[in-house]
């Protein structure tokens, strides 16, 4: 999986991905993420980032979740 990917499931995040539910995250251990998402969902920049909050888009009985370690994508 690409990081920054985004999907649904049913059973949980998976190896290499967490909850898209808003938490903040050091951008020193996430820089592949940082670079591709940057502060668009908050956070300070420098030092953290937060990951998009999509629970209350989630249907129910699912939750979003996004790649966090995995495949960097090439900049074409």
């Amino acid at each position: 999986m690409n990081v920054g990917d985004v999907f649904l499931s049913v059973n949980g995040y998976g190896l290499g991905a967490l909850p898209a539910d808003g938490r903040t995250l050091p951008i020193s251990s996430n820089t592949a993420l940082f670079s591709l998402v940057g502060n668009n969902f908050g956070g300070d920049g420098v030092t953290n980032l937060k990951l998009p909050d999509l629970r209350s888009f989630a249907p129910q009985g699912l939750q979003y979740s996004i790649c966090v370690s995995g495949i960097f994508p090439p900049r074409i």
